[in-house]
């Protein structure tokens, strides 16, 4: 049997971001999780919806709360491969998400960067697991685009 740990469930994230890759979307993937059990899937999806709020944290807020049938997280972990945006970050927040583990920082829009308290008070953050596969993805994609 495997181990429910938080790098299992960050591979799972980052089979998401393959999948929005193979899609042409920026490789961002994310999955939530309740109870060691994956009860939301997503990636990115800005280019296929033409929408610049299809982030895929918050496909998989929308996906984990409509599961729950309620839209508080707060037994939840997100886990997603990149940091979240300020926009991502303060949807976090609302949800009031237990806990919120990502990969790789984002230096240049990263929420950490402009608004460090956007999440809620009580929800814990953990970062750099997977960090080198995470942000690996990332520069390839932006590479090739160049």
């Amino acid at each position: 049997m495997e181990l429910f740990n938080d790098e299992y469930f960050m591979r799972r994230a980052l089979q998401e971001a393959e999948q929005a890759l193979q899609e042409g979307e920026i490789p961002i993937g994310a999955v939530v999780v309740s109870q060691n059990r994956i009860i939301a899937r997503a990636h990115n999806l800005t280019e296929t919806l033409t929408d610049v709020t299809a982030h895929a944290e918050m496909q998989a807020i929308t996906a984990a709360a409509n599961l729950l049938g309620g839209k508080y997280l707060n037994e939840c972990t997100l886990y997603v491969t990149i940091e979240p945006c300020v926009m991502c970050a303060g949807a976090l927040g609302w949800s009031q998400i237990g806990k919120v583990v990502y990969g790789a920082s984002d230096e240049k829009r990263g929420y950490r960067k402009f608004a460090p308290a956007a999440l809620h008070p009580k929800t814990e953050v953990v970062f750099g697991i997977l960090e080198n596969e995470c942000s690996q993805q990332m520069r390839d994609f932006f590479q090739k685009k160049r």
